[in-house]
């Protein structure tokens, strides 16, 4: 079975450093390994907690002058990384429906490729 069978929306891989802060802390947990739609992979540096909630901010790279604040859900994560990190997986629960808009087109984009 493909991926294209089983995921709902495409995975775009990031090769640019894309920080992550957490809103609540203003500290960076991580950088963006992938994005869809729905969610992100997040390879973190700083301890999360497991099923809990977030509100992340994020610029893209070539969408300028635009954060992207989003609420998200952690739905799983690895501990089995390197040192110090951990890869989560989490589930978008908020998003403006502008940001959504941009999100989808920029991960539609030409030339993006995708996990």
């Amino acid at each position: 079975m493909s991926k294209k069978e089983y995921r709902r929306s495409p995975r775009r891989k990031i090769a640019e450093v894309v920080l992550v802060s957490d809103m609540m802390t203003d500290e960076v947990v991580g950088r963006i390994g992938n994005i869809s739609e729905g969610g992100l992979l997040l390879v973190a540096n700083s301890s999360l907690t497991e099923d809990g909630l977030y509100q992340f901010r994020f610029r893209l790279p070539g969408i300028d002058e635009l954060d992207f604040d989003v609420g998200a859900h952690l739905l799983w994560l690895d501990r089995g990384t390197a040192l110090g990190q951990a890869w989560a997986g989490f589930r978008f629960i908020a998003i403006s429906e502008e940001q959504r808009e941009r999100l989808v087109a920029w991960i539609e984009s030409p030339g993006a490729e995708y996990d």
